[in-house]
Formats: structure tokens, C-alpha cells, sequence
């Protein structure tokens, strides 16, 4: 048996600038795309806590670089699921929070964070094994 490429790319693929991304025959596979890539659910569960600043976003994803970050941050904004306030300190504030948009799907995507986390050894274990099959 072949050896096949487990190898996943960590590249964020930018959205379309206009609203090409709307799919009508599927919008599972829309919102799939919305909050589907490797940091914006997880960026979803940590502000289902509350509003969180960027920094503490940063804090609480374990591996994001600050430019994932941002480029997760505008993409949610963007599609309405989270807010960007800019509280007029010195110097400013800027807290993300989720909208109401998002809390129909809060318990799911943190049900399915949680399963992730249990079975992370588990599906560690099953790549193994099949990687090291010959």
C-alpha cells in the first residue's frame, strides 16, 4: 500500500472580495467557510466567554501568529459574527466580541471543541497507525 501526503497546509485562503462566496444550492458549505479554517472557530469559542482584546485572544489560541489573528478577526467581523469596539482610552481599547448571530451555534462549536480536545489522542493514535502501514 502506497504512502500517502498527510500534510496540511497552514495558509488562511482569503475570502472574495465581492460576494462570490455565497453559494445558494449549499449553505452549510458557506458557513463551513466562514468559520471552518484552522483558527476562527477557535477564535468563536474563546469570545463565547465574552468580549475579549487581542491580546488575550492571542493568549488564549495556543500557536495563532498575530497576522492569523487579524486575518481571522476581520473575516468574522466582516460576516457579522463578531463586533470590533474601539473604546476612546488612552491609549484606545479595542475589544472583539460575538453578535447574536453566533449564539445559535455557541453550544454546537463548543460541544465540538470539546469532543476535539477528548479525542485528540485518539485520532493521533489512528494517524499513526495508518501512516505507518506499509
Amino acid at each position: 500500500m502506497s504512502r500517502r501526503n498527510t500534510g496540511v497546509t497552514n495558509q488562511l485562503t482569503p475570502l472574495p472580495p465581492d460576494d462570490a462566496q455565497v453559494i445558494p444550492d449549499c449553505p452549510l458549505r458557506e458557513v463551513l467557510a466562514l468559520i471552518g479554517d484552522k483558527w476562527s472557530a477557535q477564535v468563536l469559542v474563546v469570545l463565547g466567554d465574552g468580549p475579549h482584546r487581542f491580546t488575550a485572544l492571542e493568549r488564549a489560541i495556543e500557536g495563532i501568529s498575530r497576522r492569523m489573528l487579524t486575518l481571522s478577526l476581520r473575516n468574522l467581523e466582516r460576516n457579522g459574527l463578531i463586533t470590533r469596539t474601539v473604546h476612546p482610552d488612552s491609549p484606545p481599547r479595542v475589544e472583539y466580541a460575538t453578535t447574536a448571530l453566533i449564539d445559535e451555534i455557541r453550544e454546537p462549536l463548543e460541544a465540538l471543541a470539546a469532543w476535539a480536545d477528548r479525542n485528540r489522542p485518539a485520532i493521533a493514535a489512528a494517524r499513526h497507525s495508518y501512516d505507518s502501514r506499509d
